[in-house]
């Protein structure tokens, strides 16, 4: 059996939404969505066209885009997803121009992303920033996996890869002039949990348990070693949780505590400094 390309993604629309149809298309084709617009009447075969149907259905029962084409784009890099990692999103770019805009250009900095699930940070800063040295953590060895592939691909040579759970993958006299993290930080009975795809996401990278504040307080507390005297630490948290991380922040003697907001103007990451002493 053979469809064109036009009735194929008719047919598609009436399940799901039309730019993750031809996403979808576009992704067992290996063509540009683009390719559709300039030959409609293009027929695919059977095995294709079984294979767009079944991507379709699991797209319609909520399963993420990016889970079924394997790829995510994040800021300048294209990088591969599964359900092993978490789906970067544009929140997180928030966390990587802050970082960006702290490190100089010509900087030699050590620089760690903890929980780097895909590599999204910590690849998006050693791309702009190629003389720093990071190191990225992650608990899940699946995770890593992916986050080294990505690497690979992307041709970044500067990012060392490390399993283990917060400062469990450092070294003891380890410092580093910044610290990242997009941690778990939704509380497990949070509605949010059950909606948009995030179901199929791994839950141990989306809630820390009951407390949502639980992963940040063991990274402000774990991390503060390994800062170098006016280093910086820059976390990632939920949209309600900007003046919890600030007290957090406070009370372990951290200092130019600030709290950026996103796109959608809800307090998404907060940075703070070491004191010199």
């Amino acid at each position: 059996m053979q469809a064109n390309i036009a009735a194929v993604l008719a047919e598609a629309k009436t399940e799901i939404d039309a730019i993750d149809a031809e996403a979808l298309l576009a992704h067992v084709l290996d063509k540009e969505r683009g390719y559709f617009r300039a030959w409609p009447e293009r027929e695919i075969d059977a095995k294709q066209l079984s294979e767009f149907r079944q991507l379709v259905t699991r797209r319609a029962g909520g399963e993420p885009l990016a889970y079924l084409t394997g790829r995510r784009e994040f800021l300048s890099l294209l990088l591969q997803v599964s359900p092993a990692t978490l789906i970067p999103r544009p929140d997180t770019e928030l966390l990587v121009e802050q970082a960006l805009a702290i490190i100089p250009r010509d900087a030699d900095w050590h620089v760690a992303d903890l929980g780097t699930g895909s590599g999204a940070i910590a690849l998006a800063i050693a791309s702009e920033r190629p003389r720093c040295h990071l190191i990225a953590t992650d608990i899940c060895a699946d995770a890593l996996d992916i986050a080294r592939a990505n690497a690979r691909r992307l041709n970044i040579g500067n990012v060392e890869f490390r399993r283990g759970d917060w400062h469990e993958a450092l070294q003891t006299d380890e410092r580093f002039q910044l610290i990242a993290s997009n941690p778990p930080y939704v509380a497990a009975n949070d509605q949010h949990l059950r909606d948009d795809g995030l179901p199929f996401e791994p839950q141990h990278a989306l809630t820390p348990g009951a407390d949502g504040l639980a992963a940040i307080l063991v990274i402000i507390e774990e991390m503060k070693p390994h800062l170098c005297p006016l280093g910086r630490l820059l976390l990632e948290h939920g949209y309600d949780q900007g003046a919890a991380v600030r007290a957090l922040l406070n009370r372990h003697g951290f200092e130019k505590i600030t709290t950026k907001r996103d796109l959608g103007n809800n307090e998404r990451m907060t940075l703070a400094r070491r004191p010199a002493q």
